[in-house]
């Protein structure tokens, strides 16, 4: 049995074992769902407890690669300006759809409060303290990177982290690479640990689901169904869209591109990865859509390990989605840079099940919402997964097919 399938199992298993304790009412069912409470507890602060470190070396590696990429000549260049439009036009479209849909996802008060009640008063303070802009653009500069770290202050770790790989990446080669060696193990290294975290996840998430239930009663879970709907649903939008990307932009007939794309797409779906279909992507594109060698060995490899036009999309619905839970308000400015943090992540994202939410938790900390939080993303993220592969697969193929096209028609206006 998959991994997801496994997830959505113990979710169900945890919301009708949540049901069933909260029906009996009795003190010993209560006693049950006391005893199985931490096991949710401890698995969401295992995850917190490699955060930081994921996040820091992964962009640390991240930039360094793409730095290194870039100037390895005008295909680098071109390839990371189109990842970056297809990132920033994927936020744009699901924050102009999901935005005014999450407000109307039906959240009662008692649920809303009952939310609330579970979370303690470090957090509670948090909220009522909510940073004004300006607070925020001065806070993007961290005066003390090791305190941001020990504060879990994300953004300007964020900007630390940024800083200092292209600072790494311009000196020299011999340096630039042990230093980078060392951040590329320490990711790597984290990466183990959240693919054990993943291994146990159905334990979690049984726990985090029974718990709700009990405490909130069925209003969350109606919540929760409603919000992997909307998801699910502007991830099947802009992979449709990304089609006419292809068509308009990348100047690929319709019906060839989408003939091509069955096989990785294919594969995608059934893996829940994007890299396991690369070869199949590879392919497609060298004997389907003609694409040069220069664009199959190098753009769609770069792609792969660098565009997840997911993430995106995962940030600006769920933290939104979330923050109705709680009750918790985002302001316009913040949300804008939680966007433009979600495009920067999504370069360093591991290629790993619901990977952007473990990247997610220490933003959600700095907006009020408590980290346990993280738990029933990553629960309800069961389904949604299934069409993310299928989107990011789609992104990788029109982002190679708009390089191809670009890169030509520059070509073929130096001949002139």
């Amino acid at each position: 049995m998959s991994s997801t399938s496994r997830v959505l199992l113990a979710l169900v298993a945890g919301l009708l074992a949540g049901a069933a304790i909260a029906a009996l009412d009795s003190p010993e069912a209560r006693s049950v769902a006391a005893v199985i409470e931490p096991i949710g507890t401890l698995w969401v602060r295992a995850l917190q407890m490699v955060l930081i470190p994921l996040v820091l070396s992964l962009l640390v590696t991240g930039i360094v690669a793409t730095v290194d990429t870039g100037a390895t000549g005008r295909l680098g260049a071109a390839a990371l300006g189109v990842f970056l439009a297809l990132l920033a036009g994927t936020a744009l479209v699901s924050a102009l759809v999901a935005t005014p849909l999450v407000a109307r996802i039906p959240v009662d008060p008692e649920t809303t409060a009952l939310m609330r009640s579970t979370m303690d008063s470090s957090v509670v303070a948090t909220v009522r303290q909510l940073p004004k802009f300006s607070d925020l653009l001065v806070s993007v500069v961290p005066a003390n990177p090791i305190r941001a770290a020990t504060d879990g202050a994300m953004l300007p770790l964020v900007t630390f982290a940024i800083l200092f790989g292209l600072a790494l990446a311009r000196i020299g080669v011999e340096r630039r690479d042990a230093v980078a060696h060392v951040f590329r193990a320490i990711a790597d290294a984290m990466t183990v640990i959240v693919g054990w975290l993943i291994a146990v996840a159905p334990l979690g998430v049984f726990a985090l689901a029974m718990t709700l239930v009990v405490r909130t009663g069925l209003g969350a879970v109606r919540a929760l169904a409603l919000y992997i709907a909307l998801i699910s649903g502007v991830i099947i939008l802009v992979t449709l869209l990304l089609y006419g990307i292809a068509v308009s932009v990348g100047r690929q007939p319709l019906a060839r591109f989408a003939r091509a794309l069955v096989p990785p797409q294919a594969i995608a779906f059934s893996a829940r990865s994007s890299l396991a279909a690369l070869p199949a992507m590879v392919e497609s594109a060298r004997t389907r859509l003609g694409f040069p060698a220069s664009v199959t060995s190098f753009v769609l490899p770069l792609a792969v390990t660098t565009l997840r036009l997911s993430t995106p999309i995962m940030w600006s619905v769920a933290i939104p989605f979330l923050a109705r839970l709680y009750g918790i308000a985002i302001a316009p400015e913040q949300f804008v840079l939680l966007l433009g943090t979600s495009i920067l992540m999504s370069f360093s994202v591991p290629g790993l099940p619901s990977a952007s939410i473990f990247l997610m938790g220490p933003f959600l900390t700095g907006l009020g919402i408590p980290i346990e939080a993280i738990g029933l993303l990553i629960a309800a993220d069961s389904i949604p997964d299934l069409f993310k592969g299928v989107l990011n697969v789609t992104g990788h193929m029109t982002s190679a097919a708009v390089v191809v096209a670009r890169t030509g028609r520059e070509q073929a206006l130096e001949k002139r």
